[in-house]
């Protein structure tokens, strides 16, 4: 039986990144799929040093055409035994009633709909392993309303149902799924949280003090702290909800 091949989405820096060097670290072979760039080509080479057969996928998630493409690109991938859900976007940092319309809805593709095309077209795959396990990343702001995170709120509860509802439909062909919260985590996210005017996010002095108090984690701890259960997770853990700090 060959190596286990996990795809792993925003993968090209943060948490993604830091999820697939693990993951090759432990012998899978790793899939990173984010929008094309340098950051991405360079995570690879990095992941390739410990599991040389890994590949990138450059796709856009807000983009139909783009995760088509990518699921042609992946035609000749006969399994996959696991996939993480890591890409997501926070913006707009806004009012609801102020954040532009195409910008807000930008944000449901990428964090919801662009998840379930995706693994959607993956799914004869996921089957064909006989074992998937799905990871999405998941945030407190699934918990509970933030001023200015409308669309990020709203877009992290819909993901928590749809590990939920996954869980549910995917189990009779082999499927798990769970979703984990990262805490707060030193990534380009929280630098472009810190980075908004006051007058679109009132909360902005309090993550730039986490920042500055030194509270924010790595990527690398936190990935280290999820990855038996990216691995490893139960049917009897299937369909949970779990917070890293209680790992």
């Amino acid at each position: 039986m060959g190596a286990a091949t996990y795809l792993v989405t925003g993968a090209s820096k943060g948490i993604g990144k830091a999820i697939a060097k693990t993951l090759a670290a432990d012998g899978i072979q790793v899939i990173l799929l984010a929008r094309p760039s340098q950051e991405l080509d360079d995570a690879c080479k990095e992941v390739q040093t410990s599991s040389p057969s890994s590949t990138t996928i450059a796709c856009d998630l807000a983009d139909t055409n783009s995760i088509d493409s990518a699921l042609h690109a992946l035609e000749s991938i006969p399994s996959i035994d696991g996939i993480v859900h890591n890409a997501g976007t926070i913006a707009p940092i806004r009012s609801m009633f102020d954040a532009e319309n195409d910008e807000w809805e930008r944000n449901i593709r990428v964090n919801i709909t662009g998840v379930q095309r995706l693994t959607k077209g993956l799914y004869e795959k996921m089957k064909a392993s006989g074992r998937c396990r799905v990871t999405t990343i998941s945030s407190g702001a699934a918990l509970r309303p933030l001023h200015s995170w409308s669309a990020y709120c709203i877009s992290k509860a819909g993901l928590d149902m749809w590990s939920r509802c996954l869980a549910e439909e995917g189990r009779g062909d082999g499927i798990s799924s769970v979703a984990i919260a990262p805490g707060i985590v030193n990534t380009d996210m929280q630098l472009e949280i810190r980075s908004s005017a006051i007058e679109d996010f009132p909360m902005v002095e309090s993550f730039v003090g986490y920042h500055r108090d030194g509270q924010l984690t790595r990527p690398v701890d936190v990935a280290k702290k999820l990855h038996n259960l990216i691995v490893n997770h139960t049917f009897e853990q299937s369909g949970q909800r779990f917070d890293v700090r209680e790992l």
